[in-house]
């Protein structure tokens, strides 16, 4: 397999809609992430996978802004964001579905999409996206009415997405989604995960689920204390041995 420095190009040889090269982080003196470099094409679901710890949440938050690195650069859709706080990357189509939801517990489920729906690039068609997000949940629409704080576990994922979707996305990075559901719903994620895509939204999905996670990613990278270790196509990574004997629990 070749090393972690590849450059992943967008379908028809397109460059990276994301390209991240180098991006570091410490807490409290602490490495948590150093010199992790991946590219996200476009139109492809990205997946980045690793044990608990690894760094998958970190990485994610600096690509989104909501961290800065301390080294390195990112780019999105050939914008280098390596400074850009959260509120910007977002108008620039870049939407993190952060891992524990945290949706507004005590606003309602439509106040909830309607305060995604207000940015500036999502405004103009806030109304189709709120019908959008609502066919996709219909349990949404049922209990638009509702706090969001009195909804399941489940239903509050299907809000959070819901308001990563509300921004209009280019790229949609979706961190640990399934966390904490029944298998009967953490299977319409990953069903949801793919009709987004087919949908075009780029999409990151960041998993411990590794088997339905590269079951579905068109690429895959993993991380180990912080660094990529290894990459490749979704299904190959999928039978690898060592990603079989790491994260799969045989080999």
């Amino acid at each position: 397999m070749e090393g972690p420095t590849k450059k992943v190009a967008g379908k028809d040889g397109a460059p990276a809609l994301l390209s991240v090269s180098g991006i570091s982080y410490d807490y409290s003196g602490m490495n948590a992430v150093s010199d992790c470099s991946l590219d996200i094409p476009a139109g492809a679901i990205t997946a980045l996978i690793g044990g608990n710890g690894a760094g998958k949440t970190t990485s994610v938050k600096m690509i989104a802004g909501a961290l800065r690195s301390r080294s390195g650069s990112i780019r999105f859709d050939g914008v280098d964001i390596t400074a850009s706080p959260a509120h910007e990357t977002v108008e620039m189509g870049l939407a993190l579905v952060p891992e524990g939801r945290l949706v507004f517990q005590h606003l309602s489920v439509l106040e909830n999409l309607l305060v995604s729906g207000h940015v500036r690039r999502a405004r103009a068609s806030l109304q189709s996206n709120l019908e959008r997000v609502f066919d996709l949940f219909p349990r949404l629409g049922e209990r638009r009415s509702q706090n969001a704080g009195s909804l399941s576990g489940g239903e509050q994922q299907m809000l959070a997405i819901g308001r990563g979707l509300m921004t209009n996305p280019r790229l949609l990075i979706l961190d640990e989604p399934s966390l904490g559901l029944s298998p009967i719903l953490v299977s319409s994620i990953f069903s949801l995960v793919r009709k987004l895509n087919e949908e075009s939204i780029s999409v990151l999905l960041v998993e411990q689920n590794v088997h339905q996670t590269l079951a579905i990613a068109h690429y895959g990278y993993v991380l180990e204390k912080g660094k990529i270790v290894q990459h490749g196509e979704g299904r190959s990574l999928l039978v690898d041995p060592k990603v079989k004997e790491a994260y799969l629990g045989f080999a």
